[in-house]
């Protein structure tokens, strides 16, 4: 059976965890559950990694992401507030 990562990310003021690891080479997805209605945040974009999603509240919203190159690779709020981290290693 394939390994897959799920990594869950709650935005509730900012991102939390703000900085999560994935393993390089494995799938992974990236869950996001907005809890708080701050405007910003109702929208996470990645540059480095080439999404962009609206987070309705109280629901989840996933993310498929490369882990094919190790780094720290940056996802931010709608107006580049709030920012969190995936390390791939």
């Amino acid at each position: 059976m394939k390994e897959i990562q799920n990594i869950n990310i709650t935005v509730d003021g900012g991102y939390e965890p703000e900085t999560v690891t994935a393993k390089q080479g494995v799938p992974t997805t990236l869950t996001f559950t907005r809890t708080n209605t701050q405007g910003c945040l109702d929208v996470v974009h990645s540059k480095d990694f080439n999404f962009e999603t609206e987070l309705p509240i109280d629901q989840t919203q996933t993310v498929d992401i490369d882990t094919s190159k190790p780094g720290t690779f940056t996802y931010s709020c709608g107006m580049d507030m709030f920012f969190g981290h995936v390390e791939v290693k």
